[in-house]
């Protein structure tokens, strides 16, 4: 019979083949989606994990070592860590890793472990583009989106016993279903909704133009549907006409000025991408 260390590797797993991103308790009066059963200390142990498990596995998962580049783009998280409203900068680890593809994409694991793929760090065209999708990771991370899907998929009564190891017979079940392939990992529009305010919010503390991620819409927009590169990006992170409407109304309530060199870095991060082989 499978154990519940068991069904944390088939969890452990089922992450790593989607490549996506991933307080605790609740109360009587809460809705099964605000609920969340996994602990702070689980999500960072579940990160922990899945980097051992994709360090295993370096033909979907080539680490990129370039320790300029990882420095360049930890040193930027590092920032973004540093808002207020960071709730777990000393819980989570906010370490980067960059994986050698030309996937355009990133993604967060449980306990605040960014991936971004060099494949990203090519196609997008500033420094504050960079800064506004890895404080959308960081969201994802911080409003701990996958572990609370997670709990809503399988319903908190089920979900509680297992974590409590009651539901023995059923464990097997959940097993088979994480190895099916069930995409309720992958992002709602809701999480995205939620992790793009959350970034806006975030890069009003920084250097960077807090409405950047608006460059990045703009550009994969026009692309959607005939750049095949992009197709993983809106698996895992779709995109909508909403998702824009709500930039665009985050930068008029907060009346931010033009954006500028001085707030957007492209002369830099063009410096920076000659750097990537």
């Amino acid at each position: 019979m499978l154990t519940f260390k068991s069904i944390k590797s088939k969890i452990i797993l089922f992450f790593i083949i989607l490549g996506v991103s991933f307080s605790s308790g609740c109360s009587d009066g809460a809705s099964i989606g605000d609920l969340n059963l996994f602990s702070i200390s689980d999500d960072v142990q579940l990160g922990q994990q899945v980097v051992t498990e994709m360090r295993k596995d370096q033909q979907n998962y080539p680490v990129y070592n370039n320790q300029q580049a990882t420095a360049y783009v930890q040193q930027i998280m590092d920032e973004i860590i540093q808002s207020p409203l960071v709730k777990y900068r000393n819980e989570f680890n906010y370490k980067i890793t960059l994986i050698n593809t030309e996937t355009i994409n990133a993604f967060a694991l449980p306990g605040g472990y960014i991936h971004v793929y060099k494949g990203l760090l090519k196609y997008i065209d500033n420094e504050a583009t960079l800064a506004a999708i890895l404080a959308h990771e960081v969201a994802h991370a911080e409003r701990r989106h996958a572990t609370k899907r997670m709990t809503k998929a399988y319903g908190a009564q089920f979900l509680l016993g297992l974590l409590l190891g009651q539901n023995p017979s059923q464990i097997e079940e959940i097993a088979a279903n994480l190895a099916s392939g069930l995409g309720f990992l992958y992002n709602s529009r809701e999480d995205e909704y939620e992790a793009d305010e959350f970034s806006f919010k975030y890069l009003q503390a920084t250097r960077w133009y807090p409405g950047a991620g608006k460059f990045f819409f703009e550009k994969i927009q026009g692309q959607q549907g005939s750049n095949s590169s992009l197709e993983e990006l809106f698996s895992t992170h779709p995109l909508d006409q909403k998702r824009i409407d709500a930039l665009d109304k985050l930068i008029q309530d907060a009346k931010l000025g033009n954006p500028s060199e001085s707030n957007v870095f492209t002369t830099r991060y063009n410096d920076f991408k000659k750097t990537l082989n």
